[in-house]
């Protein structure tokens, strides 16, 4: 990301409607080597390529805000490899994390990583410094310091399910759970921000908190998430839960959360409704459906229609309800950004123009 970019990006979250509609989305694995004609495990073996495929994206969309930029990652294995989980690899799809619990009596037994010098975090930091300074030649900086959420990791090291059951059967042991992982991650995030100083926010992936209750939320998720958001004094504090949301959303502030990406299937005007109006949007066309599967002209009428229920140009970035899913076509990105360009214009007040 660039310092312009990032200076754009810092002025729609603090309320400023800019002058043009901005287009962003969140890219990483699942997308970018499908998308560059390279299987998953030749993205993530080579640290060529991966700065070439996402230095690609960048310039075959130079109006694009793609974040978090030049995003060093292991799909989700990243943090649980920390805590000794199983890394299965595949050529054409994404890793995956075995368990490392069987039980959730057995929350006491984890110790906290190092993410100085465990699992696949040295690799996550040495690829970025590897690449640091031909990532800035291009006019870019790392802006944010990336994490799954405590949640998710839990997901991962217990599994979904045996969590959904732990939350109701065992408290106890499912907080000392997260608690964990929560120091963890505020260390994995410092860590970051010690290792590239350019760092000014912070970006959490948890969709396991759409899986969850009101009562639950409150008590499992919102604190632990806000000590993350703490970790240090970031300008941008970005959230990714493209599951349900309608019973976390109303929490967006006391996280400390200012910039939300959701689920398509709630609209922008029902996010916006539940956020209130200081959280910046970003979203929300069908990823799957629509920008994966559809052709252009489907794309451009749903992008229409998407514009014009909402009907509001200020505090968005115009995205997916997600990350960009697999196989999205270069046409489809396209077409996407020119019917922003067309139609949220007229929605920006002439002043602001």
């Amino acid at each position: 990301m660039t310092n312009e970019q990032w200076q754009l990006l810092t002025q729609i979250v603090r309320g400023e409607t800019p002058q043009k509609p901005v287009t962003g989305f969140i890219i990483d694995s699942p997308w970018l080597p499908g998308w560059a004609g390279i299987s998953t495990l030749q993205y993530y073996s080579s640290e060529q390529t991966w700065f070439d495929t996402n230095k690609k994206a960048i310039e075959t969309f130079p109006d694009i805000l793609f974040l978090p930029g030049f995003w060093s990652e292991f799909g989700m294995c990243t943090e649980p490899s920390a805590f000794g989980a199983k890394t299965v690899w595949n050529e054409y799809s994404l890793p995956h994390a075995d368990r490392v619990l069987s039980d959730i009596s057995q929350a006491g037994t984890l110790k906290v990583p190092n993410p100085k010098t465990d699992g696949l975090l040295p690799f996550v930091i040495q690829r970025l410094l590897n690449y640091h300074a031909p990532i800035r030649d291009m006019g870019h900086e790392i802006k944010f310091a990336v994490a799954r959420g405590p949640l998710n990791i839990a997901s991962f090291l217990l599994g979904t399910t045996e969590l959904m059951m732990a939350f109701m059967m065992d408290p106890d042991n499912s907080h000392q759970l997260l608690e964990t992982i929560t120091r963890f991650t505020i260390d994995w995030v410092q860590y970051q921000k010690e290792m590239f100083p350019s760092i000014q926010g912070i970006l959490l992936l948890d969709d396991i908190v759409g899986f969850i209750g009101e009562e639950e939320c409150r008590t499992f998720a919102i604190p632990y998430i806000k000590r993350i958001y703490q970790a240090f004094d970031s300008e941008i504090n970005f959230f990714h839960n493209d599951a349900q949301g309608l019973v976390s959303t109303p929490f967006l502030r006391e996280m400390g959360v200012n910039f939300y990406n959701f689920s398509f299937e709630h609209s922008m005007k029902e996010i916006r409704g539940l956020a209130g109006p200081e959280v910046t949007l970003i979203g929300n066309l069908p990823p799957r459906d629509v920008l994966a599967a559809g052709t252009p002209e489907q794309v451009r009428t749903e992008t229409k229609k998407m514009v014009e229920d909402f009907a509001d140009a200020q505090r968005v970035i115009w995205s997916c309800g997600g990350g960009m899913p697999q196989d999205v076509t270069t046409e489809n990105i396209r077409a996407f950004k020119e019917t922003i360009d067309k139609f949220v214009p007229q929605m920006i007040p002439k002043e602001n123009q």
